[in-house]
């Protein structure tokens, strides 16, 4: 799937290739029927659009993560040389593992998401305007136009930065204020800290146990040792960001 087109196998081989777009999901619904099930792999923000289309029409979808479907690609000894043959092995995929229907996420988590994603590029941003304005400083006699500029520059991007952080405490205490609350009682954990968990964690509600959260965390650490000679190799989980 691209952010122009999108490819698609049914189950007895036939392949369509379908815009991405409101045109293209409703040409591609007209090919389904009560029983349809689609399954689509997470690339990106690309599987967005149609998975909340399908899902919003009453469909059954499910979105997988690419890595299960990479895994079993390997099993059958296949590589994906093009967007047809990815879209059999994907509906391959989906005749052998059992599937858990995609719920999407209501307009409030989404703009969270939206939100958190885009206070770490300002929050970069104005870094990269510190370091700037100490580098200037550095020279002796820094252009006093250029200062200027980088200084209304780091302004106007804390502005936002603390615009959209109001925003975003807004939005989990009208979704989550009874566990906003109780998160913050937890000694260490702040009011920035306890928003980005609730956020990132949907509430707690993407995890059936604490191990869950741990390894999503990468908290879990992981022994992987091949043979009888050598030490073992120790690996942490790598984080799974959202940002």
């Amino acid at each position: 799937m691209s952010h122009l087109v999108f490819d698609v196998t049914d189950s007895e081989g036939n392949y369509y290739q379908f815009k991405n777009s409101i045109s293209g999901f409703k040409k591609y619904v007209k090919l389904l029927d009560i029983n349809s099930h689609s399954v689509m792999e997470a690339t990106g923000y690309y599987h967005y659009q149609l998975a909340y289309y399908l899902f919003e029409n009453g469909h059954k979808v499910s979105v997988e993560n690419p890595l299960s479907v990479k895994r079993f690609i390997q099993m059958r000894l296949s590589k994906i040389k093009t967007d047809k043959s990815g879209s059999k092995l994907i509906c391959d995929y989906a005749q052998h593992v059992e599937l858990t229907l995609w719920k999407g996420s209501s307009k409030e988590v989404q703009e969270c998401l939206q939100i958190t994603r885009t206070l770490t590029v300002y929050t970069k941003q104005c870094t990269m305007l510190k370091n700037k304005l100490h580098g200037e400083a550095v020279l002796g006699e820094p252009s006093k136009a250029v200062v200027r500029s980088l200084k209304r520059s780091l302004k106007h991007t804390e502005k936002e930065l603390e615009n959209l952080e109001a925003r975003l405490l807004h939005l989990v205490k009208e979704t989550h204020k009874d566990l906003f609350t109780r998160i913050k009682t937890i000694p260490g954990i702040g009011r920035k800290t306890a928003i980005m968990l609730i956020v990132l964690t949907g509430g707690f509600e993407r995890f059936s146990s604490a191990s869950e959260l741990c390894s999503y965390a990468g908290l879990t650490p992981v022994i992987r040792q091949s043979g009888s000679v050598g030490f073992p190799k120790l690996e942490l989980l790598s984080f799974l960001k959202l940002l």
